[in-house]
């Protein structure tokens, strides 16, 4: 059934004429006088009957009159459900904890008239969620291709901002009553990140980031989640963990756990958002923005080989531009 003549038998029957229908809708009255009589046509009916001052509903008309109007209503929901600007915007973030989803979470309260919906996409390979983006599954992600050139064509990165890493120990590790740290201290150190993924971006990370400092990184046993993980760090002696600054982990007091910024330099993960290079959603801008605000980390961080430091400025259509990693 072809939903525009549905629509015009139903501003036809509301305004009791078809030239004002045709006003409304932006068509000449032939043409809505064409789609009423193919709809009259294909159900068998007769939906009108002419009179001088106009079209009135025959009973026929009457009776299919409140399912059209469901039909249209129907029509605009499933439209607006997928249209870029008129729908809430998707963006996958690697877990709700995570600093992606705690900046979005401090945007949208700064700006609460945002419709944004945050998911999770449960992927561990970058390809997968660039795919996604690709297919308009979700408006952006922030996951990291170390290798732009295998992004899909119409996939972009933009460089949304950078997670200073810090050491999370228990009350009985060696360096919890540390300041600060910087990465020689963590020499020789067991620093426990269970569940690192084949083929992830993190995987790469931790991998350069071990050879650079001379790092021992224990990738081994399942992640059973984080309280599991927290509850053998303030249990341990000897293990440690890495987290994010901005990442959000909550433990009992008795824990008494300890988050020890890393300095000089300061272990830097880049986070980058993957979009559409065509027609992106147009809330992306602003969050955009808002990330190329925050502050940024002092000159001497390091960082792994395939991220660039942030080179976008805020506002205006020069925060689209430049399509590496970082």
């Amino acid at each position: 059934m072809d939903t525009e003549a549905v629509r015009s038998f139903v501003r036809a029957a509301g305004l009791g004429q078809l030239q004002h229908a045709a006003d409304e809708l932006g068509v000449t009255q032939q043409a809505v006088s064409k789609r009423v009589a193919a709809l009259e046509r294909e159900l068998g009916v007769r939906l009108f009957t002419r009179t001088a001052r106009g079209v009135e509903l025959t009973l026929d008309g009457q009776a299919f009159l409140p399912h059209a109007r469901s039909i249209v209503a129907g029509v605009d929901r499933a439209v607006s459900a997928v249209r870029p600007g008129s729908r809430a915007l998707r963006i996958d973030v690697l877990g709700l904890r995570s600093a992606q989803a705690v900046l979005l979470h401090d945007y949208w309260r700064s700006h609460p008239g945002t419709h944004l919906d945050v998911v999770t996409l449960r992927v561990d390979d970058p390809h997968v969620a660039a795919a996604a983006v690709q297919a308009g599954d979700v408006d952006a992600s922030f996951r990291t291709v170390t290798d732009p050139a295998t992004l899909p064509r119409d996939v972009r990165m933009i460089h949304a901002f950078d997670s200073p890493l810090e050491l999370l120990v228990g009350p009985r590790h060696p360096l919890a009553s540390a300041r600060t740290l910087t990465p020689s201290q963590l020499r020789r150190r067991r620093i426990w990140v269970p569940g690192i993924a084949p083929r992830s971006e993190w995987a790469e990370f931790y991998d350069q980031l071990a050879t650079a400092f001379d790092l021992r990184i224990d990738a081994a046993g399942p992640h059973f989640g984080d309280e599991v993980l927290l509850d053998a760090l303030a249990e341990s002696a000897d293990v440690a963990t890495l987290v994010g600054a901005r990442d959000r982990y909550i433990w009992p007091t008795c824990h008494d756990l300890r988050r020890i910024p890393i300095v000089n330099p300061t272990l830097a993960y880049p986070l980058s958002l993957m979009v559409p290079r065509t027609n992106p959603h147009p809330g992306l801008r602003a969050i955009i923005n808002h990330f190329a605000s925050l502050t940024p980390l002092p000159g001497t961080a390091w960082r792994p080989s395939w991220a660039t430091t942030p080179s976008f400025p805020t506002g205006g259509s020069s925060a689209w531009r430049g399509d590496g990693p970082g």
